[in-house]
């Protein structure tokens, strides 16, 4: 007599309900992280649920800021008959090309704008967080890699390990007078999270923008707009 060894304990409607329950429980988590995030620079929950929404509402706005043209060399096969034998003749040709240089809403434009906030400010943490800022700008310029028909992509995680790191030993090994030390940390992780993101993988790649064949080349988005927005909230949270 068989006996059946491997069941379910439960209903499936249980199972649906708990795997909902799960989703739901992970999206309010991650959701409060963030708040958390940008409530240690000062702003209130309500300010920073705003600028959440703002933020991944202006993902998918760009603003067109140039129109970059290229000639990209390709080749092209071309075959000839001669006494019933064909031959491949490689034909070279460049291709004509046209990149939109865009600035991305979300990723580049109100990152930009809180970090210029945070050091209006907080006017003593600018020479620990421009150090930051170096710092990361040269890891994620290291890192950064341009994609053909996309643009310039960069690991999502690297530059806001980067910049909370940064900011714990700058902040360590130097005291900047009326800039205390959570202070400084703090200014430092966000502004060198996202501005020396968005100077290493796309200002200091301009020059290799407009030969990658890509319609549409946005500062702060696709390829970087998730390393951009991680950043900011992930930098903070890790100090």
């Amino acid at each position: 007599m068989k006996k059946q060894l491997f069941y379910i304990p439960f209903s499936l409607t249980f199972l649906f309900l708990l795997i909902l329950i799960l989703i739901f429980g992970l999206g309010a988590l991650f959701l409060g992280f963030i708040l958390s995030a940008f409530m240690k620079i000062g702003f209130s929950a309500g300010d920073a649920l705003l600028i959440l929404l703002l933020s991944l509402v202006g993902s998918s706005i760009n603003i067109p800021l140039a129109k970059l043209k290229s000639e990209i060399p390709a080749v092209r096969d071309s075959y000839v008959r001669f006494f019933g034998v064909s031959y491949r003749v490689p034909i070279r040709h460049l291709t004509r090309n046209e990149t939109i240089l865009a600035v991305n809403v979300g990723g580049a434009i109100i990152p930009i704008l809180i970090s210029a906030y945070l050091l209006t400010q907080f006017p003593s943490s600018a020479p620990m967080a421009g150090a930051g800022i170096l710092i990361v700008a040269i890891i994620t310029y290291s890192v950064a890699r341009p994609i053909r028909g996309i643009g310039i992509a960069t690991p999502a995680l690297i530059p806001p390990l980067t910049a909370a790191l940064a900011a714990i030993l700058l902040s360590s090994f130097i005291h900047i007078p009326g800039c205390p030390i959570d202070q400084c940390r703090v200014v430092t992780a966000y502004t060198g999270g996202v501005l020396g993101t968005l100077l290493g993988a796309d200002i200091l790649n301009l020059g290799k923008i407009k030969n990658l064949g890509a319609p549409v080349a946005s500062i702060g988005g696709a390829g970087t707009f998730d390393g951009i927005f991680l950043s900011g909230f992930i930098a903070l949270l890790l100090i």
